[in-house]
């Protein structure tokens, strides 16, 4: 064999006498294999092949002394036995037990024959009862069929998967990343062991969190549908209904006219009446969803919904859609920007005191912006951030989520700004606006 020096992932050497080495460094020394003595009458062949293992002994021998060799396997009437060496530290093995995963070099058939000190660490063992036992006992075991099939697969390419290792305290997810070391025939593994316990952790916390937030958005939607049946109730109650009763008792008293005009002066009257019902239920409906949405596109919606807002809330709405061409937009981004700005307008109306809203949108590269910002009193945006009580604020992410955007809120003693930015198909339209 050469002499060469092992390869720095793990010191391994072929011993050609009896076996193979295949283990990296432990705790013992032992001798290296004897070579019997040459018979007085040899004949060439043989004198041949008994210098070149005298040479292999030799090499082998100066190997173990200099410290290149951590173990060796070594073939007998039992079988293949690991017999390993005492060496120094070299700068390799303090670097792999400095390092912040778990490490561990493994036979084929998946023993433990090294392992840094993490590892030690996740697994909660001391090192004289981890070393030599098979890492298949460490593996959950509902796991245990997937991992020999990895550990297989470990002999000819890098191989990783994610797997619950025992230890002391449980079971804590991990992910495995297997590797065999090259020039060693497939004798060695080397493992390296990620813990995911912290990762798992957050998962879970970030899912319990979407799930808190969707109960309390679905708790939100249903009060709110219930809000607007009785506002709806209310409102065609004592708008509706009343002019309806009005017209009623016009036609009665349009029965008992004796005069041609008092007819006519009274069927004017039941005409503005009919028609200030027929403007009401039409309010309710756009209330409800705005036609106009389908009929003529966001632009022409979000103008009349802009004028009935500064007529009903004294609110002047400086509106600047810089030419949109709604008839470019889908519909679920039309539908999604009118109730984003919708609920926007509401919350500055009934929170910020303010005496003016400018609403600016811009055709981007790849995704339509949007910028509101009002006069009003303004908020802790910081705590808005991190709140689960202010739904309606909660409802605008989620209808920006929903379509791959994000809103984002700016807010000072006076005034507050939203930016809304909502993903496109990468369509570029004439004139439009490049940041």
């Amino acid at each position: 064999m050469s002499n060469k020096r092992a390869h720095p992932d793990a010191r391994l050497l072929d011993a050609g006498l009896y076996g193979k080495v295949d283990v990296p460094q432990a705790t013992h020394r032992s001798p290296g294999p004897a070579v019997r003595k040459r018979p007085a009458s040899t004949p060439p062949d043989q004198l041949t092949k008994l210098r070149a293992r005298l040479k292999t002994a030799e090499e082998t021998l100066r190997a173990i002394q200099s410290g290149e060799v951590d173990a060796l396997m070594v073939s007998g009437p039992r079988g293949e036995q690991v017999v390993s060496l005492q060496g120094g530290e070299p700068s390799y093995r303090m670097l792999v037990e400095a390092m912040s995963e778990g490490a561990a070099t493994l036979s084929r058939d998946g023993a433990v024959l090294y392992c840094n000190r993490r590892f030690r660490e996740l697994i909660g063992r001391p090192p004289g009862k981890i070393v030599g036992i098979a890492v298949q006992s460490l593996v959950a075991k509902t796991d245990r069929d997937r991992f020999e099939v990895l550990l297989a697969d470990a002999q000819k390419a890098v191989v990783k998967g994610e797997f619950n290792l025992r230890c002391t305290n449980g079971l804590i997810p991990v992910y495995l990343s297997l590797n065999p070391f090259r020039g060693y025939k497939g004798h060695a593994l080397g493992m390296v062991i990620t813990d995911l316990s912290e990762q798992k952790r957050i998962q879970v916390a970030e899912i319990k969190q979407a799930e808190a937030m969707h109960r309390l958005l679905l708790e939100h939607t249903l009060s709110a549908q219930e809000e607007e049946r009785r506002r709806i109730a209310r409102e065609l109650h004592d708008e509706a209904g009343q002019l309806l009763t009005a017209l009623l008792v016009g036609l009665r008293t349009l029965e008992d006219a004796r005069k041609l005009a008092d007819v006519k002066v009274q069927g004017r009257r039941l005409r503005e009446i009919a028609a200030q019902a027929i403007d009401e239920v039409g309010r309710l409906a756009r209330g409800l969803h705005p036609t106009v949405l389908d009929d003529h596109g966001l632009d022409v919606a979000l103008s009349r919904y802009a004028s009935e807002y500064t007529k009903t809330h004294n609110i002047d709405v400086d509106l600047n859609l810089n030419e949109l061409d709604s008839s470019n937009l889908p519909s679920t981004v039309q539908i999604a920007l009118y109730r984003i700005l919708q609920e926007a307008l509401t919350n500055v109306a009934r929170h910020s005191g303010a005496k003016s809203v400018s609403i600016e949108f811009a055709r981007l590269a790849t995704a339509m912006e949007v910028v509101v910002i009002d006069d009003g009193c303004g908020f802790d945006a910081m705590a808005v951030a991190v709140s689960s009580q202010r739904l309606g604020i909660q409802s605008m992410r989620e209808r920006a989520a929903m379509l791959g955007g994000t809103i984002s809120f700016t807010s000072r003693r006076k005034g507050t700004r939203i930016l809304v930015q909502i993903p496109l198909p990468d369509q570029p339209l004439a004139g439009q606006r490049n940041t």
